[in-house]
């Protein structure tokens, strides 16, 4: 399978984030996505989120209600392998790269996307590698849904 993007979040603030057809990414973050909490999210080193479908498509199958951009990511890429993913990962894209910096810790902001309000099923501390990650960009770009993903370790 072809790994590419499965959707592309953004919001004014908060969750859900909302799709987009293209995403343009700076430095500074996604054009057009704000946080609302500054101390934990955003800045140069969690310029982006992403997120794997595989760990959306698992929560499901155990009635998690999660689904794309309910956790905030901004980036959700499927057919790369649970457990590729690591801080110092290059993700490329056509015309974007980044670099993982950090997993991305889960809070109660998102415990609506899970049963009970379990939102550390995607602790990287309790459940290592099922998590979002934080990445900082190399090189900026735009992304659409369908392009290509490559994780280079």
């Amino acid at each position: 399978m072809l790994a590419k993007v499965t959707g592309l979040h953004t919001s004014d603030g908060g969750v859900p984030k909302l799709p987009v057809e293209v995403l343009e990414i700076t430095t500074n973050g996604c054009i057009g996505d704000s946080q609302n909490d500054l101390k934990h999210h955003g800045g140069v080193e969690k310029a982006v989120c992403i997120f794997q479908q595989e760990i959306i498509n698992e929560l499901n199958q155990h009635g998690h209600p999660i689904s794309p951009g309910t956790t905030g990511e901004n980036i959700l890429i499927e057919g790369i392998e649970v457990g590729q993913i690591q801080p110092g990962s290059i993700v490329r894209f056509p015309n974007l790269e980044l670099v993982i910096t950090q997993d991305a810790p889960p809070c109660k902001t998102i415990k609506e996307s899970f049963n009970d309000g379990y939102f550390n099923a995607i602790s990287h501390k309790k459940f290592p590698h099922f998590t979002r990650w934080y990445a900082k960009v190399i090189k900026e770009g735009k992304v659409e849904i369908d392009d290509s993903v490559e994780v280079i370790n």
